[in-house]
């Protein structure tokens, strides 16, 4: 959530930053305006209220002298029914602009390209190069229904479309892949490592912004309690300090998780409906920091070049993007995402997002520091994938593949495999 104050403060300033994020003008013009009606309802209600006070000591006073205030208490009264009713507006008109104000996104960094959509984002940096085929590669999902590796149809008996079973070393692959990530994050780059709820409230999944605004993309269960899947485990880990205020000694913060994510994918329909591109259930390595606000851009350099290690050590060619401001995530003031080739498709795919969203959730979910000064300030909250396993396993399969139909293992992960080089049929 934005700063109420400083956007009022600044707001002519501010207007472009809001085209250039899409947000509609009229949304900004109801945010205004309410504000405004709650300010002056705010004083209204005070001022009444002041003047109850006074209508008490003097029917107090008269009483106490023995005379008749019967005028003054019936005065009171009314002017109880009239608070009554300009407190009942206040608090629809703060249910209002608290909601409208939840809706508009986090502004973007001057350094983020300003466009309206993926066209606009700019390409940062490659590493690695796409490898040249002496037969036409096959895509992953070919391949691992070939290799008796990958079930979609089992997986859609089961659950529908857009879930599998992994199947043999299929599932030794999966495992060998997030394990990985882990020991490289914890033992390497200095995280710590978790294991979160996967179902969170509504409350914390208002915290890191999924919700209002992204209900229809999540699976909710019905109950005593509204509680969601999580849609990544940034969302627990994010709120791991919620409501807290943190040593600001200890900053930055850096924590780890494996879990499964769950999302609808509303709005994909017929987008990447065979393989691992687009599921509804999937396992993600999540890193999240809790940085100082003076050096959250450096710390989100650094979780770029941390995803970047794991590609690197797998050998397999990427590209890093800069988001354009019309194609970052609502909480995100500025993003990197890591593209990873995928010769079937003969293009990179999106593999990993890497996002700085300053004091945005931090307001939203209370994420607090005490400074050297001792002061109480919001900290900043970043968050990317490290990495998006089913994804990178369909990269291997795609990026490994032998003219027979096998699949050599990088060699990072033999040891992960319990030394098998290679899956053959």
């Amino acid at each position: 959530m934005l700063d109420t104050k400083y956007v009022m403060d600044h707001m002519e300033e501010l207007t472009p930053k809001f085209k250039a994020r899409g947000i509609n003008m009229e949304l900004v013009e109801e945010y205004k305006d309410l504000y405004e009606t709650r300010r002056k309802l705010i004083v209204e209600v005070e001022d009444l209220k002041k003047e109850r006070n006074v209508q008490t000591k003097e029917i107090a006073q008269k009483k106490k002298a023995g005379e008749d205030a019967t005028a003054e208490i019936e005065a009171m009264q009314n002017l109880g029914k009239v608070i009554a009713e300009k407190d009942d507006k206040l608090r629809t008109i703060e249910e209002k602009f608290n909601y409208v104000a939840s809706i508009i996104p986090n502004l973007a960094d001057d350094s983020v390209p300003v466009g309206e959509d993926e066209e606009d984002n700019v390409e940062v940096r490659r590493w690695g190069t796409p490898r040249t085929f002496d037969f036409e590669p096959k895509p992953h999902w070919e391949l691992g229904e070939e290799l008796n590796i990958l079930d979609f149809e089992r997986g859609a008996k089961i659950s529908g479309s857009r879930f599998l079973f992994y199947r043999n070393l299929g599932a030794r692959l999966e495992r060998a892949l997030f394990n990985f990530m882990l020991d490289l994050h914890v033992d390497e780059q200095g995280y710590t490592e978790m294991m979160t709820p996967v179902l969170v409230t509504s409350e914390t999944m208002y915290g890191t912004g999924q919700f209002p605004k992204f209900k229809e993309d999540v699976f909710q269960m019905k109950g005593e309690r509204e509680l969601t899947l999580i849609p990544t485990s940034e969302v627990p880990l994010t709120n791991y300090y919620s409501n807290e205020i943190i040593d600001g000694t200890e900053l930055p913060i850096y924590l780890t998780a494996l879990s499964p994510c769950f999302r609808s994918e509303a709005g994909s329909a017929g987008r990447d409906t065979r393989g691992l591109i687009r599921l509804h259930q999937f396992n993600k390595v999540e890193m999240v920091k809790f940085a100082h606000p003076d050096r959250s851009y450096d710390e989100l350099e650094k979780m770029v070049v941390n995803a970047e290690e794991i590609l690197q050590k797998l050998e397999l060619p990427y590209r890093v993007l800069a988001l354009s401001t019309g194609d970052m995530g609502f909480s995100a003031a500025k993003t990197y995402d890591l593209e990873v080739w995928i010769p079937a498709q003969n293009t990179y795919r999106e593999i990993s997002s890497c996002s700085n969203c300053t004091d945005f959730q931090a307001r939203r979910a209370k994420i607090r520091f005490r400074d050297e000064d001792g002061k109480v300030r919001l900290a900043h909250t970043l968050n990317g994938s490290g990495l998006a396993v089913g994804r990178t396993v369909a990269a291997i399969l795609e990026n490994y593949q032998n003219e027979d139909g096998s699949i050599t293992i990088p060699k990072v992960l033999v040891p992960y495999m319990n030394g098998i080089e290679k899956i053959e049929a």
